[in-house]
């Protein structure tokens, strides 16, 4: 179960895990993708601490919103074919970051 949360320009969800535990997320990025028919969300957590090289662990899922749109259903990611889109979609922000940056 995700509850989506906004605070100040950042959009959170909290994640329950296998244990019952929720976690508080920050929305990286979502997109749609017509091949595979569905919704994804990159997420990481928030408070979560760099590692050596300034990088932040991101996770994906698929995304079922509900009906009210308030709060939804997030779904494993099933293939390589998927996984394959993801890092894509990761690839494709990184570059955007990076021109921003120059």
């Amino acid at each position: 179960m995700v509850h989506e949360h906004d605070h100040e320009q950042h959009r959170h969800i909290t994640i329950v895990d296998e244990n019952g535990n929720e976690q508080l997320c920050e929305v990286l990025h979502t997109f749609d993708s017509e091949e595979f028919g569905k919704s994804y969300v990159l997420y990481s957590l928030v408070g979560a601490e760099e590692d050596d090289e300034g990088q932040i662990e991101i996770f994906a899922s698929s995304f079922v919103p509900s009906e009210n749109g308030e709060d939804g259903e997030l779904e494993p990611i099933e293939t390589e074919e998927e996984w394959d889109l993801i890092e894509d979609v990761l690839n494709q922000l990184e570059d955007q970051l990076d021109d921003e940056e120059e």
